[in-house]
């Protein structure tokens, strides 16, 4: 899961940056989650493999994800890049909340009434599709910003939120960095060497 869900996606980013650098203003959208909001991570057992359990694996995944966009943002602006880095996630998203797209996704009258409750709490996929879309296109959007719906960040039209204060520890977000360079083999963005002074070394 955590491979899946967050080491394809650094991998991924390393394989696009050549392209990323060669676009003007182009712009990265990571998808977080909800669930990561109460978890932490264990820097040593990323994988889960001593204690798996399905959602806390999950969550945690998803918050290597967010800690990851937080990071690639902080390296892309020491690299003087213009490239963007966002982060979003959907909120509370449910199939059955989703309209019917008949033949993929069809509901019956039954299952729309037994689930419109939580209609007031969560919303279906497609408008929990809206963070992330907006995330894409809209062009007041800036790097660093975490994008959620917003009523309670579970439903509603997308708006920009502060980041969770997990999301901005620094040595979490670098160990996950490290730990995500050694596992997949590649060293994505390297935080550029600096002079005591804390001006960029030459070379």
């Amino acid at each position: 899961m955590f491979a899946t869900n967050h080491l394809g996606h650094f991998a991924l980013t390393h394989h696009l940056t050549p392209l990323l650098a060669a676009t003007p203003g182009s712009r990265i959208v990571t998808t977080g989650s909800f669930a990561a909001k109460s978890e932490s991570l264990d820097p040593d057992d990323l994988q889960s493999t001593h204690d798996y359990r399905p959602k806390r694996a999950y969550a945690r995944s998803k918050l290597a994800q967010m800690l990851f966009a937080v990071e690639l943002d902080r390296r892309l602006r020491a690299a003087g890049s213009t490239t963007t880095s966002v982060l979003v996630h959907p909120g509370g998203a449910l199939d059955a909340l989703t309209p019917a797209r008949p033949p993929l996704h069809a509901r019956s009258t039954g299952q729309r009434l037994r689930h419109l409750p939580l209609g007031l709490v969560v919303q279906g996929k497609e408008a929990a599709a809206w963070p992330a879309v907006r995330a894409v296109l809209d062009p007041s959007v800036r790097d660093g910003q975490m994008w959620s719906p917003r009523q309670f960040g579970l439903r509603g039209t997308p708006r920009s939120e502060p980041l969770w204060n997990h999301l901005t520890d620094p040595t979490t977000a670098a160990r996950l960095w490290a730990a995500s360079c050694d596992l997949t083999g590649i060293d994505l963005l390297p935080t550029p060497p600096t002079r005591l002074d804390g001006a960029a070394a030459d070379g």
